[in-house]
């Protein structure tokens, strides 16, 4: 630092002390400069503020919301950025439905369920990408430029503003020991300082303008938001209301446990007969009526045997445990066995398994 840099540090650091602790009064600005110093620190204060709310809003996570402060949207064009780079977290709710969805299996209600809404929420997901990326672009960036330009130009002739007045009130208390021309020198960078300090603090307020222009981006792009959302939201609502009603339309199906094997040791003649234990009683999976008409263990000779027994099939049957019988309404299936009350063995298209009788009407009964 200069010899005459030196002083001048010294001139203020004596003024302002002067003036904080021995109660030396400095020049006075006028009314008019105070009332413009107010209204730009209160607009200061509200860009800086709003900005902080407006990321809090966007992203309430601290740690995605300083991702979204380094989103670089400066350098690209609008509509090239189509993610910010972080997960939402409707992204994440629909990655998890749609994995156990799937894994559950989509033809069933609850699986095809979660299938759809994990669906929508990670449409949703993109949604919320589009609507950061358009009020960083179009809101926060601006008002951004707004803090880190004309905000710290405000500070900074303020700040200069304040040292040459303390230079200029040092000088002219010791007037006579220090030249008049130095004084006057003073006065003069004191006004000049002055005059770029109102500048800058008018062109602030002066860009109401443009500050409610940036507000407006920031609404319509809320509205873009909502409206996508809302028909996001809209068709997946239908959807689960069809699910709802065809699972409200579907015969109900109830559990109990699964058969025990049969163990049919066949004829044999000067015997007692067979043995076939009983067998728990499998699933029902229907409340329509069973057709059921009583075990008979009278057996009868193969060539006494009539045509071929069989069955026609009422409703569509989709099984859920392995060794299940599946089949369409109106399939005729051949009839091998009845396991109780509740169940059949049959055979279709080369497949055979269990099936209940409530799904079905016997055309041809079994022969006991």
């Amino acid at each position: 630092m200069s010899v005459a840099g030196f002083k001048k540090q010294f001139y203020k650091a004596s003024q302002l002390v002067s003036e904080k602790v021995g109660g030396a009064e400095g020049t006075k600005l006028d009314e008019d400069f105070k009332d413009l110093e107010r209204r730009a620190d209160i607009t200061s204060k509200a860009v800086v503020e709003v900005l902080n709310k407006t990321s809090e809003y966007l992203q309430p996570n601290p740690a995605t919301r300083a991702k979204l402060s380094m989103l670089n949207t400066v350098s690209k064009m609008r509509g090239q950025v189509k993610s910010p780079g972080y997960p939402q977290p409707e992204g994440l709710l629909g990655e998890c439905m749609t994995k156990y969805g799937r894994d559950m299996g989509e033809e069933t209600n609850f699986g095809g369920a979660l299938t759809d809404i994990g669906e929508s929420m990670k449409r949703m997901a993109e949604v919320k990408d589009s609507l950061d990326i358009d009020v960083k672009q179009n809101f926060i960036d601006p008002l951004q430029a707004v803090a880190e330009k004309d905000i710290k130009d405000i500070q900074h002739h303020l700040k200069k503003l304040e040292g040459r007045r303390l230079d200029y009130d040092y000088k002219k208390k010791r007037q006579g020991k220090i030249p008049d021309e130095e004084i006057r020198q003073a006065l003069e960078k004191f006004h000049e300082s002055k005059e770029m300090a109102e500048g800058s603090m008018y062109n602030l307020l002066e860009t109401d303008v443009k500050q409610v222009s940036q507000l407006s981006s920031l609404v319509e792009s809320l509205l873009q938001y909502h409206r996508q959302a809302t028909e996001v939201m809209e068709e997946l609502s239908s959807k689960l209301t069809e699910r709802v009603t065809d699972a409200q339309s579907r015969p109900r199906r109830e559990f109990t446990p699964r058969p025990k094997p049969v163990y049919d040791y066949g004829e044999v003649e000067n015997s007692n007969g067979g043995y076939a234990p009983a067998a728990a009683t499998p699933p029902v999976y229907s409340s329509a009526p069973a057709q059921y008409r009583g075990p008979s263990f009278q057996r009868t000779s193969i060539k006494s045997r009539p045509s071929e027994p069989c069955c026609k099939a009422l409703y569509d049957f989709e099984p859920e445990n392995e060794g299940e019988l599946a089949f369409h309404e109106g399939d005729i299936i051949t009839l091998v066995n009845r396991i109780d009350e509740n169940w059949f063995e049959g055979a279709i298209r080369g497949k055979t398994g269990y099936f209940p009788n409530n799904y079905v009407e016997v055309v041809v009964p079994l022969q006991h």
